[in-house]
């Protein structure tokens, strides 16, 4: 069993790798303000941002799914990994070498699966990337890609490599590297023979699959030889590293450009993705063996931020089964905000045909937008119907009109609406228009209670209530109108991200000073993790104990709201400084003394008449302390505290 990791050196990780470096790995950030970054939340489906983060802090935080944490915790929920994973992925990334407490460090056995599997792919990349540039079999291999435009520094930068026919070679390779034939079955990269595993790719051109983080997770493999009677594209099967439907082909390579440009291209294939990189598309990425589909929706949409302006472009062939496949992807087509187009090459050629044939200008062009999806799909449908008779325009209408129906933006509704009467050729626009609004009414009144879909996911902030599909446990509601609440917040929010300001008071400060029973559990877990002081001396660590202290879900998901929300100037504060906190510590003690008069002047009344005179003066004595420390707080503010 894997020893403990040490925690100086857990600590070493979280400190030398930037939580929106990571991050930015995975979705496309903006500014938030207050130094923080925010983008669309890679842990649930929504339209507008409510996913920060804040470098400073090392955490992030997710105000509409309430997921939380630092970089560890994301690289865990990001790509379901232990935490022992998660360290060891971020290590190997920032050079540092771990130590274990038990029995020392021994990567052959001490390290996660995913990690090994991860590892066995990329020594298996490099190989076949050798087998290709030097082996004398590969000759078929480079004749091959050569055929198509693409030379050896082509393939040396997209990794491409070339599986020997024998029947295990990489298998032998890789058990002289340490990895047992239980890891190889695993992996996908062997398969079980007659007398043990054998090699899965054999005689083949291997193209490295990643994903969006860098690492190698699979392989598409191209046959190179009549005698294979395997497919054509033979495709390293869904492993614990590996699922066709959510991995696409160059988008380690495309992401960068795909955020910075708000454009992603889709092709069909490996080498239509090199062509297209090549002539300069670098947004181009494909499927690997699989039909686009809502997986991959959701790996552009965090890149592509879901901001109006936004294009993806699919490239088809131009025969039935590429037709076929852009009725498909259209299928998805209201999931993006982004507007969605097809292009067709002229003759049908995909894009590497096309560079071959026309040069890479001839590729950039047919990438340009053209055609929207929704116009070519109807076109499509109207296209099987005689028009000439009313009874096949009727038909092509019952057909085409629920396509339009499902376009959530009613003005383009309205829009697609009109241009599919003047494709049927009716006359009467606004009887098509009419139908198409009813068919929506109709679909959102079966769709159950609730808002529309466009109405979801709206809110980007704390105030934000969950929708019926949260799942993450939050603590009771609040009211932030409550002013009450709001300083609450707000002092929280100031000893978790600047405890500088807050200390030494805040740690004299009572739970019971937080009426709200989430902040009171905050309160408390920040005194469990060593108090505001603490957090003086090491920012970063102070945040991991007080998540760490917290005593379930919902209250660590607020510890990370709280220190990742941005803190709320009032108009007229110029900025956070020992005022503005001072005037958080004195408004929520001044609540705090407040509540403790009222209660003491109830109790006073009850025992004037018939108490114990002692008793009595004891509390006349207490009242009257608490009115002097009243009135000193509101005269000399954080002074008196």
């Amino acid at each position: 069993m894997a020893g403990r990791i040490n925690d100086e050196d857990v600590k070493a990780v979280r400190d030398a790798v930037p939580i929106d470096a990571v991050v930015s790995e995975y979705l496309q950030l903006r500014g938030a303000g207050g130094g923080n970054l925010k983008g669309l939340c890679p842990f649930h489906d929504e339209k507008s941002p409510s996913f920060q983060v804040s470098p400073s802090k090392g955490f992030f935080h997710c105000f509409g799914c309430q997921e939380g944490g630092d970089t560890i915790t994301f690289v865990m929920k990001i790509d379901h990994l232990t935490f022992s994973e998660a360290v060891e992925r971020l290590a190997g990334q920032a050079g540092i070498t771990l130590r274990y407490e038990e029995g020392g460090y021994n990567p052959s056995h001490q390290r996660g699966e995913r990690i090994r599997l991860v590892e066995a792919h990329k020594i298996a990349a490099q190989w076949y990337a050798e087998q290709l540039a030097t082996g004398p079999e590969a000759d078929t291999g480079r004749a091959f890609l050569a055929d198509r435009g693409f030379d050896q520094a082509a393939a040396e930068h997209f990794g491409v490599g070339y599986s020997p026919q024998g029947w295990d070679h990489l298998t032998r390779f890789l058990r002289g590297k340490g990895f047992s034939d239980k890891e190889l079955l695993l992996s996908g990269l062997a398969q079980e023979g007659r007398r043990g595993p054998i090699d899965r790719f054999r005689g083949r051109l291997m193209w490295p699959i990643r994903d969006i983080g860098g690492d190698v997770v699979g392989f598409g493999a191209r046959k190179l030889y009549e005698a294979d009677n395997g497919p054509k594209y033979l495709n390293t099967p869904d492993t614990a590293i590996y699922k066709k439907s959510q991995v696409l082909y160059g988008i380690d390579l495309a992401k960068k450009d795909i955020a910075k440009a708000s454009r992603a291209v889709v092709v069909e294939g490996y080498t239509d993705v090199m062509a297209c990189h090549l002539a300069g598309v670098t947004t181009a990425i494909a499927t690997c063996g699989t039909a686009f589909g809502g997986d991959h929706i959701k790996i552009l949409r965090r890149l592509l931020m879901d901001n109006g302006s936004a294009r993806v472009i699919f490239t088809f062939d131009g025969d039935a089964a590429g037709q076929k496949a852009a009725l498909r992807a259209f299928e998805d087509d209201q999931k993006f905000a982004a507007e969605t187009y097809i292009a067709i090459a002229p003759d049908g050629m995909d894009p590497c045909d096309l560079r071959l044939a026309k040069g890479d200008d001839a590729v950039a062009d047919l990438v340009e937008p053209r055609t929207p999806l929704f116009e070519f799909a109807l076109r499509q449908i109207v296209s099987r119907y005689d028009l000439d008779t009313p009874a096949g325009r009727a038909s092509a209408l019952d057909e085409a009109a629920p396509v339009v129906a499902r376009i959530k933006n009613s003005g383009a509704q309205h829009e697609v609406a009109v241009q599919l009467a003047g494709m049927l050729g009716i006359l009467d626009t606004q009887f098509v228009v009419k139908r198409i609004a009813q068919l929506a009414r109709w679909a959102r009144d079966r769709g159950g209670k609730g808002p529309a879909p466009d109405q979801r996911q709206r809110g980007t902030g704390p105030q934000q209530q969950a929708g019926p599909t949260r799942t993450h446990p939050r603590g009771p509601a609040l009211n932030l109108r409550n002013p009450v609440f709001a300083t609450e917040r707000e002092l929280l929010k100031l000893a978790l991200q600047r405890p500088e300001l807050v200390s030494p008071a805040f740690d004299a400060y009572g739970v019971d000073e937080f009426t709200a029973p989430p902040y009171a559990a905050v309160r408390e877990a920040i005194m469990e993790a060593g108090g505001a002081e603490f957090g003086v001396q090491d920012p970063q660590d102070y945040l991991v104990r007080v998540r760490e202290a917290a005593p379930d879900d919902a209250v660590r998901a607020m510890v990370t709201e709280l220190a990742v929300e941005a803190i709320m100037l009032h108009r007229g504060v110029k900025g956070v400084d020992e005022v503005y906190a001072g005037a958080q510590l004195v408004t929520v003690r001044r609540r705090a003394v407040e509540r403790r008069i009222r209660d003491i002047t109830g109790r006073l009344a009850r025992l004037s008449g018939h108490g114990d005179p002692a008793e009595l003066a004891a509390v006349q004595n207490e009242l009257w302390i608490l009115q002097q420390y009243d009135q000193n707080l509101r005269e000399h503010g954080a002074a008196a505290l």
